[in-house]
C-alpha cells in the first residue's frame, strides 16, 4: 500500500537528492542516482540505482518505493518503463530559478515539509537578491558560458540568469531560452563574434581543458582568451537546477567575474 507522504523516495536526479537532504527528509531516500555527490555522505548512504538517461530498474522495483522523482524529457524512456511496472512517478521540468524555487516547495509539499521547504526557498530568494544587490562596476563582463566542447553548446536558462545575478551579462542572452540542448548547438564563429570577456566551462561532468578553448581558430582575438579568463566551474555545482546552483554554483560565478586575477 502506497504511503502519504511517501515513505520510499528513489531520486534520478541530483537536485532532489540535495533538497530533501536540506529539509531533512533523507530518511526518505531509498535509492540515487550515481551522479548524487551532494551532500557528500549520500555516497556512502544511498544505494546508486540510475546514471542519468539509463536506469536500473528491476533493482528500483526491488526498493519497493512509493515515489520516483525523475527530471525531464532526457528520463522519459525511464519513466515509461516505471508507469509501466506500476510506480508511481513525479518528472520535475524546472529550467529557470522560478523553476528551481517552484521545484523545492512542490518537493517539500509532497513530503509533508511545505513550511520548511518554503522557508528554505525563501532564504535563497534572499540570498540571490542580495548578491543581485552587489554595488559593482558599471561595465558589466560580457559572459559566454561552454555547457559542452563538441559540439558547442551554450548555457541553460539557469546559468543565464545566475551570470546576471553575478553581475554578468550573458553574451549570447536569447539562447536561455532553448530548453534543449540540441537548440543551444553553436558555431565557433558566434563566440568569436559575441566577443566575450570571461568565458565559463563545465563540460557536463568531464574536465575542462582551457588550452583547447585556446587553441581553436580565431579565438585568440576574444578578449577572455586573449586576458586569460577561462574558467571552470564543476558540473555538481552549476548544471544541477538545484540548490547547489543557487549556492556554491553562483559563488563560483561570482568569483570568476570579480575576484582578482591571480598572477
Amino acid at each position: 500500500m502506497r504511503q502519504f507522504p511517501p515513505r520510499r523516495i528513489v531520486c534520478l536526479t541530483e537536485e532532489t537528492v540535495e533538497t530533501l537532504y536540506l529539509l531533512g527528509e533523507q530518511d526518505r531516500i531509498v535509492g540515487v542516482s550515481g551522479y548524487a555527490v551532494r551532500p557528500p555522505q549520500v555516497r556512502r548512504e544511498k544505494p546508486r540505482v540510475s546514471a542519468f538517461i539509463s536506469a536500473d530498474i528491476p533493482k528500483i522495483l526491488t526498493l519497493e518505493p512509493d515515489l520516483v522523482l525523475a527530471f525531464s524529457d532526457l528520463q522519459a524512456d525511464i519513466v515509461a518503463d516505471l508507469v509501466r511496472a506500476g510506480i508511481a512517478i513525479h518528472v520535475f521540468n524546472q529550467r529557470d530559478v522560478a523553476g528551481i524555487l517552484a521545484m523545492i516547495r512542490t518537493l517539500g509539499a509532497m513530503v509533508g515539509a511545505a513550511e520548511r521547504a518554503d522557508a528554505l526557498a525563501h532564504g535563497f530568494e534572499q540570498r540571490l537578491a542580495g548578491i543581485a544587490a552587489t554595488p559593482r562596476p558599471a561595465q558589466r563582463p560580457r559572459v559566454y558560458f561552454e555547457e559542452w566542447d563538441d559540439p558547442l553548446i551554450s548555457g541553460i536558462g539557469w546559468v543565464s540568469e545566475l551570470i546576471e545575478i553575478a553581475g554578468g551579462e550573458d553574451a549570447l542572452p536569447k539562447l536561455r531560452l532553448q530548453q534543449a540542448a540540441k537548440d543551444r548547438i553553436i558555431a565557433p564563429e558566434v563566440v568569436r563574434e559575441a566577443a566575450p570577456d570571461v568565458i565559463l566551462a563545465s563540460w557536463c561532468g568531464k574536465k575542462v581543458v582551457p588550452d583547447r578553448i585556446r587553441r581553436r581558430p580565431g579565438w585568440s582575438d576574444i578578449p577572455a582568451v586573449r586576458n586569460n579568463r577561462i574558467v571552470e566551474i564543476k558540473s555538481p555545482l552549476i548544471l544541477q537546477p538545484g540548490p547547489a546552483a543557487l549556492t556554491d554554483g553562483l559563488d563560483a560565478i561570482v568569483k570568476a567575474l570579480w575576484a582578482p586575477a591571480s598572477s
